[in-house]
């Protein structure tokens, strides 16, 4: 007697169909959520994600990028020391060359120092209000040097500075986009074209250890808190006051450096 088979049982195939399809989109939606979430969850040991989102911001004038912010403050420094050094060079040089090159230093940076301050403040950036520590250091080394020695200190520690932010600026003027910075970037730019040349004119520049210096100690120059402005409004910057060659000149503080937090004892 044959076998009478066996009927299908009623939505056997069916479920077992529906369950394999719903069990393969599962996994395909696993492995396209896994990568995401992965990421998402990983550390991230360089900050490169958040850095490139803050790297550049945007302002009325143009976007402002890292470079911009680092250099408005290099512009800044140079003038809070260079200035004093003029200064020192008018008053100490046993030359009328050593001594002019020190007058074009302080004229130079006193009108510089109050452009950069405008743009620091338009732009929102902080910008110190005290020399580094090699700046420091270099008036420290002005101030002890005396006769020649005060002259030969001078011409190459200040032509040194100027070797290194000449190049800056033409990188600056180069890729800039923001019309307040390229501006900066030409008034920096002739100031430092000029006092290179009144330095090399007065005789004491050491070229050969110069250019050794230039190429194995770049500058020391703390760069500027990442900072998103708000927009910027046009300001205008009044004209600095003509001064005589026996002025002293001090430089004012920057308007738009933040207040340092209070200290309990």
């Amino acid at each position: 007697m044959r076998a009478r088979p066996r009927p299908p049982v009623q939505g056997r195939g069916m479920f077992s169909g529906t369950t394999l399809i719903i069990v393969c989109l599962a996994a395909t939606l696993a492995a396209l959520v896994f990568p995401i979430w992965s990421y998402a969850d990983r550390s991230d040991p360089t900050g490169s994600v958040n850095v490139l989102s803050a790297q550049t911001v945007s302002t009325a004038y143009g976007p402002l990028s890292a470079q911009d912010r680092d250099f408005i403050v290099k512009v800044r420094l140079a003038g809070l020391w260079e200035l004093p050094a003029g200064e020192m060079a008018e008053e100490k040089g046993t030359t009328a060359a050593v001594r002019t090159a020190g007058q074009h230093l302080v004229d130079g940076h006193t009108s510089l120092d109050a452009h950069v301050r405008t743009v620091a403040t338009q732009l929102g950036v902080p910008i110190p209000n005290g020399p580094n520590a090699q700046q420091q250091q270099w008036l420290a080394t002005l101030s002890a040097a005396q006769g020649q020695d005060f002259d030969r200190e001078f011409a190459n520690i200040v032509r040194l500075a100027h070797g290194r932010v000449f190049s800056v600026v033409a990188q600056v003027r180069a890729a800039t986009q923001n019309t307040l910075v390229r501006d900066l970037a030409d008034d920096a730019n002739t100031t430092v074209l000029d006092h290179i040349k009144v330095l090399e004119a007065t005789g004491y520049v050491d070229f050969a250890t110069l250019a050794q210096q230039l190429a194995t100690t770049p500058s020391p120059v703390a760069s500027p808190p990442v900072v998103a402005p708000a927009d910027a409004t046009p300001v205008t910057a009044a004209p600095a006051p003509a001064a005589s060659p026996s002025s002293t000149y001090t430089l004012p503080p920057a308007t738009a450096s933040p207040e340092q937090p209070s200290q309990n004892p």
